[in-house]
C-alpha cells in the first residue's frame, strides 16, 4: 500500500513538475513572439543562438537561454551536432503564424495577464467582489483579440454565417448589423470586409478597445462602413437585422436583461448569433485540456467579470448550452438552436 501510495507521489510530482515547467514558459513564449525569435527560425531555417540574436537584433546570451529553455520544453529543436535551434512546421503553425488558425502565444498574453492581476483576484475570492474587464492588465486586451481572430478568420465566414438561416443572403443584399462586447472589432471586421453592402455598428463599453478597433478598421479599409460606439450590452441604441455576441454574453452581469434588450433591438425576422466558448452542460463534459483553459480563464477573468456587474449572474466561460438556452429564452426569445460548433467555439441562433 505505501509502495502504491509512494509511486503514485511521484507521478503526480513528475505531473507538477510538467506544469511549472509550463508556468516557468510564459515570459519565454512572449518573448519568442514579441521579440520576433519565432519567425526568425522559420523564415530562415536552422540557426546558431548568435545567428538567430543577430536576425532579431536581441542579445546573443539571453537568445541562447531561451532557445535552451525552448528545446528542452519541445517548443522548438536542437541538433547538437552542429548547435543549430530550428522550428518544424507544425511549430511554426503554433508559435509564428499569427494570421494561421492554430497561433497560440496570444493565450499566452492572456495567461500573463491573469498572472499580474493575481492580487486583485485573489481580493475578489476574499470578499466576494468583481474584477471588471477594464480592471485588467492591457495585455489581456490585446491578447483575447490575437487569441480570437485566427478562430473567427478560420469559421466565421465559411461555416458560421451560412449556417444561420437566411442570414448570409440578407448580409450580401445589404443588412445592418450590430456587433456587442466587439473588442478590438476583429469580428466586425471580417464581417465588413466580406459583406460590402451592409453596414457595421461596433458596440463595447471599453473605451481604449473601440480605439484600437478603430485603428483596425481604418487599417483594414472598412472604416467607412463601421462605427464604433461606447455602448453597453443593455443599452445599445439602434435596431438591426443581426445582432452577434462573440464570446461575450457569459461576461455579461445581467444576461437575461441583455437577451431582452436585443430582442427590443432586432428588426422583423431579425436574428441573434450568439458564439460562446464550447461546453458540455455538466462539469465533468468539461474535464479535458479547453474545457481547463476555459475554466481558468472562467476563474481568473469572465466570473469576476460578471460579478462587477449588476445582477452579476456570473454563468462562467463554461455554463453549457442548456443554460444558455434558458438564459435567452428567459429574455423572450422563442426559437433558440445550435446552427454549429467547434472544438472552440459553441454557436447558438436566436430568434423573437
Amino acid at each position: 500500500m505505501r509502495c502504491d501510495r509512494r509511486n503514485k507521489a511521484q507521478q503526480f510530482l513528475g505531473k507538477m513538475l510538467g506544469e511549472a515547467g509550463a508556468a516557468m514558459s510564459i515570459g519565454l513564449v512572449l518573448l519568442g513572439d514579441k521579440c520576433g525569435l519565432y519567425k526568425a527560425l522559420a523564415a530562415a531555417g536552422p540557426l546558431t543562438s548568435a545567428e538567430l540574436a543577430s536576425r532579431t537584433g536581441t542579445a546573443a546570451r539571453y537568445v541562447r537561454e531561451w532557445a535552451a529553455a525552448q528545446a528542452a520544453g519541445g517548443y522548438i529543436n536542437f541538433d547538437s551536432a552542429t548547435e543549430r535551434f530550428s522550428i518544424s512546421p507544425e511549430q511554426a503553425l503554433v508559435l509564428a503564424d499569427e494570421d494561421g488558425p492554430a497561433f497560440f502565444p496570444a493565450m499566452f498574453e492572456i495567461a500573463a495577464a491573469a498572472a499580474r492581476d493575481f492580487s486583485k483576484v485573489e481580493a475578489a475570492f476574499r470578499t466576494g467582489a468583481g474584477v471588471g474587464w477594464h480592471e485588467h492588465d492591457p495585455c489581456l486586451f490585446r491578447g483575447t483579440e490575437r487569441f480570437f481572430r485566427p478562430g473567427y478568420a478560420a469559421h466565421l465566414l465559411p461555416e458560421w454565417i451560412p449556417a444561420l438561416e437566411g442570414v448570409k443572403e440578407k448580409l450580401e443584399r445589404g443588412a445592418c448589423v450590430a456587433d456587442v462586447g466587439c473588442g478590438h472589432g476583429a469580428s466586425t471586421i471580417l464581417l465588413a470586409k466580406e459583406f460590402p453592402q451592409s453596414q457595421f455598428s461596433g458596440f463595447d463599453y471599453h473605451e481604449p478597445s473601440l480605439v484600437r478597433a478603430r485603428e483596425l478598421a481604418r487599417e483594414s479599409g472598412v472604416a467607412e462602413r463601421i462605427t464604433f460606439q461606447r455602448a453597453s450590452a443593455k443599452e445599445f441604441p439602434g435596431t438591426y437585422d443581426l445582432v452577434t455576441f462573440f464570446d461575450c454574453l457569459h461576461d455579461m452581469g445581467d444576461p437575461r436583461g441583455v437577451a431582452m434588450h436585443v430582442k427590443s433591438a432586432l428588426r422583423s425576422g431579425g436574428t441573434w448569433m450568439i458564439v460562446e466558448p464550447f461546453a458540455g452542460d455538466r462539469l465533468e463534459d468539461n474535464l479535458n485540456p479547453i474545457g481547463r483553459i476555459f475554466y481558468s480563464a472562467s476563474t481568473q477573468i469572465c466570473v469576476p467579470a460578471s460579478l462587477s456587474q449588476e445582477v452579476g449572474t456570473a454563468l462562467g466561460a463554461q455554463c453549457g448550452e442548456t443554460r444558455l438556452r434558458e438564459v435567452i429564452m428567459s429574455g423572450g426569445f422563442s426559437r433558440v438552436r445550435r446552427a454549429t460548433a467547434t472544438p472552440f467555439n459553441l454557436v447558438l441562433e436566436a430568434r423573437p
